[in-house]
């Protein structure tokens, strides 16, 4: 994919990447691992328990650690991905004539590598199903399952030109209390708890690959795992469609029946499928004035008060403590760690 959006300043708790961070600190000594992450933005301060982690230190943190550790998967398999693993992968599938016969050689490249897991494709009951079988008593890496998987998804999408849809998303470990940064990495419905960790696909919806340069290729390398992190669509749940449409319009004033009567549907519907998404109307509404907020702390150009006023606080004291509650600093203590 080429010039892709995120969903709207989209950011993810600090436990949904601890299982990340616990696999880097097995890797690296302790004072490389608080190098990584103080190049990286993720230092005590930006650490506390409910603060928030964006792209841009994702991105920061993948490309620091891939190298510095010559594992590429950054100690979340049981054998180490040398470097230029991903390089030989994306060489691999854009050789394939379809998506589908592409995650047929994704499944066989990554088959190799592994040790711990192996991935199977099955084409049962109207969907294409890429599924991680473990090998023995293998350890369930909930962010490994995760990345691997939105690997799968991000080079289809990257082969096709576009997000390819995803029916269904399986993990085969319990529901976090994070569960819902998971929507922002996944354009489709997901469950926890299942037997096996997969990925579902409409077979109808895979079809023909775009030819890709080796130009392609070397931007697509050089942005990971920008390009494919984070889910661009806007064919997600219905919170997501939410945040999308507060994000494009006047999110400060929009009421839940104006944001009801944009979506074609009552205020009462929209408040039912929210609560299936196990969120609010409110709560889609504080998370996005919160990474408005986290994004312009640390770009520096505002000051706090110009900030509060922005996100609708009619009071700088008010906003500090709701972004205190939100991340565990204050606005001023966040943007000099950022910094």
């Amino acid at each position: 994919m080429t010039n892709v959006t995120p969903t709207i300043l989209s950011t993810v708790s600090n436990q949904f990447v601890d299982d990340w961070l616990a696999a880097l600190r097995d890797l690296c000594p302790e004072a490389q691992m608080a190098s990584l992450l103080n190049r990286s933005g993720l230092n005590a301060e930006t650490r506390a328990p409910n603060g928030r982690v964006t792209l841009d230190q994702i991105v920061c943190l993948y490309q620091l650690a891939a190298v510095e550790t010559g594992d590429e998967m950054m100690g979340l398999w049981s054998r180490p991905v040398r470097p230029r693993a991903l390089q030989h992968l994306l060489t691999t599938v854009r050789e394939a004539t379809s998506l589908a016969s592409a995650l047929y050689r994704f499944s066989t490249f990554w088959n190799l590598l592994l040790d711990d897991y192996q991935f199977d494709l099955d084409d049962a009951e109207g969907a294409l199903v890429l599924t991680l079988k473990p090998q023995g008593n293998a350890q369930v890496q909930r962010f490994g399952h995760m990345l691997i998987l939105k690997l799968a998804h991000g080079l289809m999408s990257w082969l096709a030109g576009h997000e390819v849809p995803v029916m269904a998303v399986d993990f085969a470990f319990e529901r976090p209390e994070f569960d819902q940064d998971y929507a922002i990495i996944f354009p489709a419905p997901f469950q926890f708890g299942q037997p096996a960790t997969a990925i579902s696909f409409c077979p109808n919806a895979l079809g023909p690959v775009q030819a890709r340069s080796t130009s392609d290729l070397d931007r697509f390398l050089q942005n990971a795992p920008r390009d494919w992190i984070f889910t661009s669509s806007r064919e997600h749940t219905q919170s997501l469609r939410v945040r999308t449409y507060l994000g494009q319009t006047g999110w400060v004033a929009a009421t839940l029946t104006q944001t009801a009567s944009a979506m074609h549907m009552t205020p009462r519907t929209l408040i039912r499928r929210l609560h299936a998404d196990g969120t609010s109307f409110q709560a889609i509404k504080d998370a996005l004035r919160r990474d408005i907020a986290i994004r312009d702390l640390q770009a520096g150009r505002k000051s706090v008060e110009a900030i509060a006023h922005d996100v609708g606080f009619s009071s700088a004291a008010n906003f500090h403590r709701a972004f205190q509650r939100w991340t565990g600093s204050t606005p001023s203590s966040y943007r000099k760690a950022s910094i």
